[in-house]
């Protein structure tokens, strides 16, 4: 067995075995990156420092990274192979690298493509309250009369929220049906009794 490999080894041209030297080892730290994205190769334990709010809320999502670890370990992979593939199908060493680039750097692209638009499926989680102008809701907590205090109401404004609310009307007994008119200061809904 060993001897089989070590004639096949000795057989190869020198850009084969550069080729061969390029695309294993590349591979098992492909299929290896695959697992652990699968898996979620995260490590526990490990503590960041700084102000945590500056980063999220300074974060944009991630940019487009032709230029990454993942991306060149996927350019090597499929160039080593390409590359092997091109010289045993017969094409010379010039037309065989060339074929081989080209085809890893079409693989980076597309690792970068999907990278990119994956990161474009987040969203915020912050609450606009904006959203909720015009929805109708129920009242949780009884809102008093004429904005002299708050209370509270249940309305779907992505997802089920609680919020606090006043009125500029009589006041509003629990489970009376709301729809809010505008926003307060960015956080107080502004309800009145809803004729939906």
């Amino acid at each position: 067995m060993i001897l089989n490999i070590s004639t096949w080894w000795e057989a190869m041209d020198t850009l084969q075995k550069i080729y061969w030297c390029i695309a294993v080892p590349f591979s098992v730290m492909f299929l290896i990156q695959l697992i652990l994205t699968f898996v979620g190769g995260d490590m526990d334990g490990v503590e960041a420092g700084g102000d945590a709010d500056v980063s999220v809320d300074g974060d944009t999502g991630i940019d487009f990274q032709f230029l990454s670890i993942k991306n060149l370990i996927a350019f090597f992979t499929i160039f080593g192979w390409v590359g092997i593939v091109c010289l045993n199908s017969g094409l010379g060493p010039v037309i065989s690298s060339v074929i081989a680039t080209g085809s890893g750097l079409v693989m980076m692209l597309i690792m970068a493509t999907i990278m990119y638009y994956m990161s474009k499926l987040s969203e915020s989680g912050t609450l606009n309250l904006n959203n909720a102008k015009g929805k109708v809701g129920t009242v949780y907590l009884t809102i008093p009369e004429k904005r002299s205090g708050m209370g509270q109401v249940q309305i779907k404004v992505q997802g089920f929220q609680t919020l606090d609310a006043m009125t500029d009307g009589e006041a509003l007994s629990t489970g009376s049906i709301v729809e809010v008119l505008e926003i307060i200061n960015n956080e107080i809904l502004l309800v009145k009794a809803s004729s939906k």
